[in-house]
């Protein structure tokens, strides 16, 4: 286990907070129902990091402070910085159409009504902005309360979400497949998750003629250290990566989801999914929170995170980041000059790994030394 650094000051944490969140963290790990994890918090100039566990459930290697992870969702809040770089340096704006990059999402159709036939539509009242894809509101998304409609059936027949239930093609494929369905909702008309997040992937490539890779990687990691940050892990740190499992509902049994050699993310994607592809660690992670608290960029939900808007439990209004589906959470609170980062590797299949995101956070908040 990685010890904290003890420390008291104004601008940190306390040393009875600090040692409280470990002994909340290590219950979790104890308890049998989370192999390990990794947590790293800072405030100001002090990071605090911890490494609890083991890489696989039934014991094995320790978890370490530089062990990457599946980021899920909370890929989300950092592949929306290479829109903001676009929108500053004027190559995209926020009001214009993307029919001049992504022609296969012009002159759309929409839905009569979410539940019916893909051949019942009308005319899109207007052209897909930028301002719409980077809200998640150009008209798709994963919507799980329509799960079973032809749409949301077409979607994923069509391998244009991660995994489900073929694999996603490479970008212009997708797009092709993308634009050959109507959308659910009117331009700008309705907050729908995931699939605008992997399309603004595809955006930043056509605007930039490389890869969305290519670009994260010379624009954003380069920039900031974040070394370990990609949509796949090379081969010779492979040993780095941890089983991911997604326990059974019923049983609680470790089933793995995926394994780390020959896995999903032992090899280059067809598709850099920004939505929910990249591997990480939390020092990356942190290098990246940190320079939006430095007045980098960040935005409403906007753009690529969610941003509390009012008080509903410990945490200030305009703490902004994001959990992933994989037993991730992230964020930042620019009242407090807070980040935290939890990884773990249990799948949100059972409320295992949500519970002990929910513990971190709380227990957080209470070691905030002044």
């Amino acid at each position: 286990m990685n010890g904290f650094k003890m420390g008291h000051s104004n601008s940190g944490f306390s040393e009875a907070g600090l040692r409280r969140l470990r002994e909340v963290l290590a219950r979790h790990v104890d308890s049998g129902k989370i192999p390990g994890l990794v947590a790293l918090v800072g405030r100001g100039d002090e990071t605090h990091a911890e490494a609890i566990g083991t890489m696989r459930h039934d014991g094995g290697t320790p978890m370490r402070r530089d062990t990457i992870f599946r980021m899920a969702s909370t890929s989300k809040p950092v592949s929306m910085a290479a829109a903001m770089v676009l929108l500053d340096e004027c190559r995209l704006r926020l009001d214009d159409t993307v029919d001049p990059w992504l022609p296969e999402l012009a002159d759309r159709r929409v839905l009569k009504r979410i539940d019916g036939p893909l051949d019942d539509t009308v005319p899109a009242r207007r052209p897909i902005t930028v301002r719409d894809v980077l809200t998640s509101t150009f008209g798709l998304g994963m919507d799980m309360t329509s799960l079973g409609t032809p749409i949301m059936n077409a979607i994923f027949e069509r391998g244009l979400t991660p995994d489900l239930p073929v694999p996603m093609p490479e970008p212009d494929e997708w797009m092709r497949r993308l634009g050959e369905l109507p959308l659910m909702h009117q331009p700008g008309e309705r907050w729908q998750y995931h699939i605008s997040n992997d399309l603004l992937g595809v955006l930043v490539a056509r605007v930039t003629g490389q890869s969305f890779e290519e670009f994260l990687r010379e624009r954003i990691f380069g920039p900031l250290g974040m070394t370990d940050t990609g949509f796949h892990v090379p081969d010779d740190q492979i040993d780095r990566l941890p089983t991911l499992y997604a326990p059974d509902p019923q049983s609680g049994e470790f089933h793995v989801w995926d394994e780390a050699k020959g896995g999903r993310w032992s090899q280059a994607p067809a598709f850099p999914g920004g939505g929910g592809g990249l591997v990480s660690t939390a020092d990356d992670y942190h290098a990246y929170f940190r320079m939006l608290l430095n007045g980098g960029m960040h935005g409403g939900w906007g753009f690529g995170m969610a941003v509390r808007t009012y008080r509903g439990d410990y945490a200030s209004v305009g703490q902004f980041g994001w959990d992933g589906g994989a037993g991730t959470s992230t964020y930042a609170d620019p009242g407090k000059q807070l980040t935290g980062i939890l990884l773990t590797q249990v799948g949100m299949s059972v409320p295992n790994s949500a519970r002990l995101i929910h513990d971190f956070w709380t227990t957080l908040y209470q070691a905030i030394d002044g």
